[in-house]
């Protein structure tokens, strides 16, 4: 937390507002992933998730949280992601996540599977503490769409603490880069504009020493 005290003055100002959020949305440029995801047998959906997550744990102001009203820094968050089901219907996959990316990859591709047999709505966090509730960072692709913008559901705006992160389509194989729409919602009183770019050039970097 003592990153955290060099912007409390910030946080009090946007726990002010009936709506605290940031809301970005980009064109994203990465390094292709998919042919090394290719060459090993490794679902790119699946691929990108871990790198996401990974870059998400290393910027402290992505994982601050309001808990009983005082601020808290999380330690770990689940992985988490929307899939449809055989009715077509959304529901939630949600796993422990590894540091070790085929042991990612397994049990993320199982909580998939796991979510898009159910016909019940599962992993809604109705089985987690209050506390444990905080353990989150929400995900969700929508590869049919070039999204342009998206305005997530929220149960309270006040109480937006947890980052949402979106993304469409690939682009199409072009040479060494792919392009993506991405989008983070995020507390303003944590995540400035400056954060969001972190992420992003941490995510192309991670992604950039992984495929070496």
């Amino acid at each position: 937390m003592k990153n955290f005290e060099h912007r409390r003055d910030r946080f009090e100002l946007f726990a002010g507002f009936d709506n605290p959020r940031i809301n970005l949305g980009m064109a994203l440029t990465l390094p292709d992933f998919r042919p090394f995801c290719k060459a090993r047998r490794l679902p790119p959906f699946h691929f990108f998730l871990y790198c996401l997550l990974d870059s998400v744990q290393s910027i402290d102001n992505f994982l601050y949280r309001v808990h009983d009203g005082e601020v808290i820094k999380i330690e770990q968050f689940y992985g988490s992601y929307t899939v449809l089901n055989q009715d077509n219907n959304l529901n939630y996959a949600r796993f422990v996540r590894s540091p070790d990316l085929a042991e990612f990859v397994e049990r993320s591709v199982a909580a998939g599977r796991l979510a898009q047999a159910s016909r019940a709505l599962i992993n809604t966090g109705a089985d987690l503490s209050p506390r444990e509730m905080r353990d989150n960072v929400y995900n969700t692709c929508l590869p049919w769409l070039d999204l342009t913008a998206i305005e997530h559901p929220l149960y309270r705006h006040h109480e937006a603490d947890i980052p949402l992160i979106a993304w469409g389509r690939f682009s199409a194989p072009a040479g060494a880069t792919l392009t993506l729409p991405f989008s983070i919602q995020a507390h303003h009183g944590f995540v400035d504009g400056h954060h969001v770019h972190q992420l992003t050039a941490r995510l192309a970097a991670r992604i950039a020493e992984l495929i070496g």
